[in-house]
């Protein structure tokens, strides 16, 4: 018998894929013991109830625990999955609304960039009294798997200030690569393909297929107007730095200077300005079709494995049958060419010995370029959570390469100071910082 806490359950849609993952697997099923925890009690109640509909679905009989408690959620797990979002849908409107009165238009808004730094003011302290607590209450050996978003500042954080296993867990490579298989035309079983990097940031140094570099086969595709057209900011970006990268259009775009901008950018490249918020709100949406799935107003979809990664570590470890993943992990001279302690994103072997990050090597210099202005911007926004010092925060707006394509210094300055207001009245845990 093993325990699997998931804390912020209430993202119901998420959990249920999560849930539905390690039902499919039987050889370990049987031995789980599966704790839900939120503190929102109704939609904890509505992942609880879909929840147990997947047990009956999956005709096994683990136990599953609700609970509003923390404490009680993790002690003596020995895997805890972390998905909590701070501040909702409120926070998430401050950080587009308050920068767009001063020019600066965001896409996503939660990994890099300006959005991504008051994402992890609010989130990495919650994560942090998460994984204290697991020091407290778990095994020496628990894994924490951490899904929030800013994944690299809050994985960073967790290793920087815990002793807690933790492993940073992104769904971009994966997706990506199946993209990646369907743009060439081939199936995904004759892709192979390496990638190193950050975050998000992560890029594909090689693709193969059938033993062959494919990346010819990649730019020809793209001469296709209906292959170009899904993807087009990661092709342009291709074009300029010679590699595919991991996170998708819409993201990419508020990453880099090049695009945003210019308003034609924008609309010849389909840029969807605030696309986060309109997420946001359909997702409010979509939670009440699933309260009536909860409450059987409504039939239970059918879902396929997903491309998560939370499942299979459990199964690697548990059954000792190796699988590799992309983790986000400690930089010890995995790449020696981005700063060492920082958060990078590279292949990860699971068994029962746990989770062994592997050298990757040097990456390109564009890239390094590219990713060491973001992992400064990350270690800036840390120091910041860690020493309660503002300055470290505007240091890192000052240094945004979107912030720096739209406004001047004193716009930014401004932008900061009614962010920081703005928060400050919104909640004491922004009173800390001097």
């Amino acid at each position: 018998m093993f325990k699997v806490a998931i804390i912020g359950a209430g993202s119901v849609v998420f959990t249920q894929n999560l849930i539905n993952d390690f039902l499919c697997y039987q050889e370990i099923r049987e031995g789980l013991q599966l704790y839900l925890m939120d503190i929102d009690p109704d939609r904890l109640e509505t992942a609880y109830q879909i929840a147990l509909q997947l047990v009956k679905r999956h005709s096994t009989k683990i136990k599953v625990y609700k609970t509003l408690e923390q404490e009680e959620a993790i002690k003596d797990a020995k895997y805890v999955i972390n998905t909590i979002q701070v501040g909702g849908l409120n926070a998430t409107k401050i950080d587009f609304d308050i920068p767009e009165k001063y020019g600066l238009k965001q896409t996503i808004g939660d990994t890099h960039g300006i959005g991504a730094i008051f994402r992890a003011i609010r989130t990495i302290p919650e994560v942090l009294k998460l994984a204290h607590n697991m020091e407290k209450l778990c095994p020496k050996d628990a894994i924490l798997m951490n899904y929030s978003n800013p994944m690299g500042m809050v994985t960073w954080s967790v290793f920087e200030k815990t002793d807690i296993n933790v492993v940073g867990l992104c769904h971009s490579i994966q997706e990506t690569a199946h993209q990646l298989a369907s743009y060439m035309g081939v199936d995904y079983s004759k892709l192979r393909y390496r990638t190193g990097g950050i975050n998000h940031l992560d890029w594909f140094l090689e693709i193969e297929i059938d033993g062959e570099n494919a990346y010819p086969r990649l730019f020809k595709a793209i001469e296709d107007p209906k292959i170009y057209n899904k993807d087009k900011v990661r092709f342009e970006v291709m074009k300029l730095f010679g590699y595919f990268v991991s996170e998708s259009s819409e993201h990419l775009a508020e990453y880099l200077p090049y695009f945003i901008k210019d308003e034609k950018k924008v609309e010849e490249l389909n840029i969807p300005i605030r696309e986060y918020v309109r997420r946001c709100i359909e997702n409010t949406k979509e939670y009440e079709e699933n309260k009536k799935i909860a409450n059987g107003e409504k039939a239970l979809p059918e879902f396929e494995k997903s491309v998560e990664y939370a499942s299979s570590i459990v199964y690697a470890m548990e059954t000792g049958k190796h699988t590799t993943i992309h983790g986000n992990v400690r930089n010890n001279g995995l790449i020696p060419n981005l700063p060492e302690g920082c958060c990078v994103e590279v292949p990860v072997l699971v068994n029962k010995n746990g989770l062994q990050s592997t050298y990757f090597g040097e990456i390109p210099p564009q890239l390094v370029g590219i990713n060491s202005n973001h992992i400064n911007i990350q270690n800036l926004t840390l120091k910041g959570i860690f020493e309660k010092r503002k300055d470290y925060f505007y240091h890192a707006a000052l240094l945004d390469p979107l912030a720096n394509s739209l406004l001047k210094v004193d716009q930014i300055i401004a932008m900061m100071d009614e962010l920081f207001a703005a928060y400050h009245s919104m909640t004491a845990d922004f009173t800390d910082y001097r």
